[in-house]
Order: structure tokens, then C-alpha cells, then sequence
């Protein structure tokens, strides 16, 4: 086999072993507001995501803003983008009243590690026409507290799974403008646990569970009216899900549908030339948390509404502002700050996912060994602020019988990335 063979081999590998991880992974923690995963990307990990949606080295763009695809060079470009999330979270609290009486019993730490990876590819045709796709994870979450916890009642183990496939067209118009459009596939897969008080020893647990695949788009356009200015617009949609799957309530078990829609998102993003080694660049992200509301479970076989999941998120929303510099033509070195706002606030926080505002501290480096192979590294530290937990006969989640509960929550994360891209 000639050596140019061997490296298509070699990377084609590469692409599909990524990809195959991709479609086997499951998301443990949620690091982005509500349940959503903003981990795409070890490029823009090392920025807190600031600038995103603008064009640059890395196509991992396209899963803000498709339109940044016109930074992919002539020919495929591959990327395999590969996070190791380190949380933590514990929950200290009281349980009064109810059937169970009084219970100061901690959660432990409810986080698990997880590896998160990302897959992208894009085809530059010619100087009008790119297309990509990337296949992602938007969504996850594992909380599994300790089994007979104070608030055990109000949940135990909570699991979301997702798998995203989005393949992409852009199209630059000229050299100021493109704009760009796709369609997502996606898998959604979601369990819920909390304790049985009818069991004996409450060892069993109730559980409600389904899946889907749901349908949705992505658009973008990106404008650079000056030489060093850039800036990007881009879109994903939601996408509207009718989990089909099973309520284990009691010792018995119901056929259910549960409608759920995600939410959509749209971010602006601006990258600055300061000379010809500084680069400035911010980002702005809106959620629409909102849209979630509260689905209920309703019986395949009478049709009636056996239970509600109550979410009723505001809106969430991100700002981060970053920097890169290049050291040399082969090392570029880049960091940020980021600061998001939760959907969740503490008149709707629950103990399964306890949501709040956070700090995004990021550092990163890039490495080109040559004109077709290149490394990134990005690192990031979360610090969540001050966050409680005040169930009581005001909170959506209360259940006399369970009684009130109000705790605090100790958490951080630490966030490793790696991914390395190839320019055929």
C-alpha cells in the first residue's frame, strides 16, 4: 500500500472510531444550563466558548453556526473532539414532616465522570459551496444520589441520553457573506427514578422511561465587513420528542407517551484581529429553556394523564469573552472567562438536577505538526454560586406525604479536552 493510502486509512480510522464512541457514549453530567452538554469542542473549551460561531482552524464551529464552515479549507477536513468532565456535587439537607418523619441523611456525591466525545467532518467543493456534518451529544445527564437519602422520595437515579446526527450545506456568497443551513437527527432517551414508599424498607424504586427520535434544523450566516472583523449568527432548533416507554409506579407497570420538546437556541458571536498575532472574541447565547414546561405522562391505554414532570425552566443564557495568540506559526496559545445564567432558580430547583448560575474559568493550546495535522487542548473549571434547595408547600415538586426538604449544594467541575484535526 503507497503511503498516501495509508494515511487515508489511518485517518478514516480515526473518524470512525470517534464516531462509533459517539454513538455508544452516555453523557453523565449536565455542564451547560438545565441538561444540556456544552462540551463540543476542546478548541473552544480553552476560550469558555467565546467566539464559537465565528470561522477559524477548527469546524467544531459548525455546531453553533454552520455558516462558519467557510474557514474549512479546499478538500475534507476531520476532527475528533474527545472530553473528560470531572464533577462534583453533594446535597446536605433536612427532610421534615411526612410519613418518613425527620431524615438529615446526605446525597453523597450524586456526579459520576463521564467521556464525552464529539465528531465532525467538512468538504470544501469549491469557493462557493462547503458541506459538513457532526454527530454530538446536546443533551445529558446522570445524577444518582445514595439509595436511601433524605429526599429519596423526590428522587433517586435521573438519566437523559442523547445522540444528535446534523448534516450541513454553506454557501459564501462572497467574501463578506455565506449563510448555511441543516437538519438534525436525534435520539433521546430518558430514565427517572424515585423511592417506592409502598415497598417495604422502600427498596423498590418508581421509574419512568422512554425514547424517541425527533427532527429539527440549524442555520447560521456570518458577516465580515471589515479585514480582522467577524461575526456570526446561528440557530438550532428545538426539537419536539413523544417518548414511548413505560410508568413503574407502586409494583405496577403502564404503557405512557411523553411529549417533550427541547430547547432552541440562538448565539451571537464576534472575533476580532488585533495584530497579526491577537485575536479577540466574545459570544452571547440565548436558551429557550422556557418552552419545556411541564409534559405529562399519558396512558396508551385509557388516554389519561397518570403523571406530570414538572420543569418550568426560564430562560438560560451565556456570555463569554476570550482571547487567542499566536506564539509561533506551529503554537497558538488562548484563553477565557465565561459566566452563565440558569434556567433554574430556587423557587423551581429540584434535588434531581440542582441547577444555578456559574463561572467558566478556561485555558487552552493548539499545536499544528504540520499543514494537515493539528492538536487542540483546552481545560475549564466551573464554579457554581451559592446554591440551595427549599422544597416546601410553595415548590412545584412538594408532596405532603414526602414532606419538606431544604438542603444545600456543594459543587464544582473540572473539564479536560483534547481533539486532534486533519486537512486532507
Amino acid at each position: 500500500m503507497g503511503e498516501n493510502a495509508m494515511l487515508w486509512a489511518n485517518k478514516k480510522s480515526v473518524l470512525f472510531t470517534s464516531t462509533a464512541i459517539a454513538v455508544s457514549m452516555i453523557a453523565q453530567v449536565a455542564n451547560s444550563g438545565g441538561f444540556a452538554l456544552r462540551e463540543q469542542s476542546s478548541y473552544f473549551q480553552g476560550m469558555s466558548f467565546a467566539g464559537y460561531g465565528t470561522s477559524g482552524d477548527s469546524i467544531s464551529s459548525m455546531f453553533w453556526n454552520p455558516a462558519s464552515l467557510i474557514g474549512a479549507q479546499q478538500g475534507l477536513t476531520v476532527e475528533a473532539h474527545n472530553s473528560l468532565i470531572i464533577p462534583y456535587s453533594e446535597i446536605n439537607g433536612t427532610l421534615s414532616g411526612g410519613f418518613l418523619g425527620s431524615s438529615s441523611i446526605g446525597s453523597g456525591d450524586i456526579a459520576s465522570d463521564a467521556f464525552i466525545p464529539a465528531s465532525y467532518a467538512a468538504y470544501r467543493l469549491n469557493d462557493q459551496w462547503i458541506f459538513g456534518v457532526g454527530i454530538n451529544a446536546p443533551f445529558g445527564l446522570t445524577t444518582k444520589p445514595e439509595q436511601n437519602w433524605a429526599a429519596q422520595f423526590y428522587s433517586r437515579t435521573s438519566k437523559v441520553f442523547s445522540l444528535n446526527v446534523n448534516p450541513t450545506v454553506t454557501y459564501q456568497i462572497n467574501d463578506m457573506i455565506a449563510v448555511a443551513a441543516g437538519v438534525q437527527v436525534q435520539y433521546l432517551d430518558v430514565s427517572l427514578k424515585s423511592a417506592d414508599a409502598t415497598s417495604a424498607g422502600f427498596a423498590r424504586s418508581n421509574e419512568i422511561s422512554g425514547d424517541d427520535i425527533g427532527y429539527g434544523v440549524t442555520a447560521g450566516i456570518t458577516v465580515k465587513p471589515f479585514d480582522g472583523t467577524e461575526f456570526g449568527l446561528g440557530y438550532r432548533s428545538g426539537v419536539s420528542h413523544k417518548l414511548n416507554g413505560d410508568l413503574y409506579a407502586s409494583g405496577a407497570t403502564s404503557a405512557i407517551s411523553l411529549g417533550v420538546i427541547t430547547p432552541d437556541m440562538v448565539n451571537f458571536s464576534a472575533k476580532q484581529k488585533i495584530n497579526d498575532k491577537l485575536r479577540v472574541l466574545g459570544t452571547v447565547e440565548w436558551t429557550n429553556w422556557s418552552r419545556l414546561k411541564a409534559p405529562r405522562a399519558i396512558s396508551d391505554t385509557t388516554g389519561a394523564a397518570l403523571t406530570t414532570l414538572h420543569f418550568n425552566y426560564d430562560d438560560g443564557w451565556f456570555f463569554s469573552l476570550g482571547g487567542e495568540y499566536d506564539y509561533n506559526d506551529k503554537l497558538t496559545f488562548r484563553a477565557g472567562l465565561g459566566y452563565e445564567i440558569s434556567p433554574i432558580d430556587e423557587e423551581i430547583r429540584s434535588t434531581r438536577l440542582p441547577d444555578n448560575n456559574r463561572w467558566w474559568l478556561s485555558a487552552g493550546a493548539s499545536y499544528d505538526f504540520n499543514k494537515h495535522l493539528s492538536f487542540d487542548l483546552g481545560y475549564t473549571h466551573i464554579i457554581p454560586e451559592s446554591t440551595k434547595i427549599n422544597i416546601d408547600s410553595s415548590h412545584q415538586d412538594y408532596n405532603a406525604a414526602f414532606g419538606t426538604y431544604t438542603a444545600d449544594v456543594d459543587s464544582h467541575v473540572n473539564i479536560i479536552s483534547a481533539s486532534l484535526r486533519y486537512r486532507f
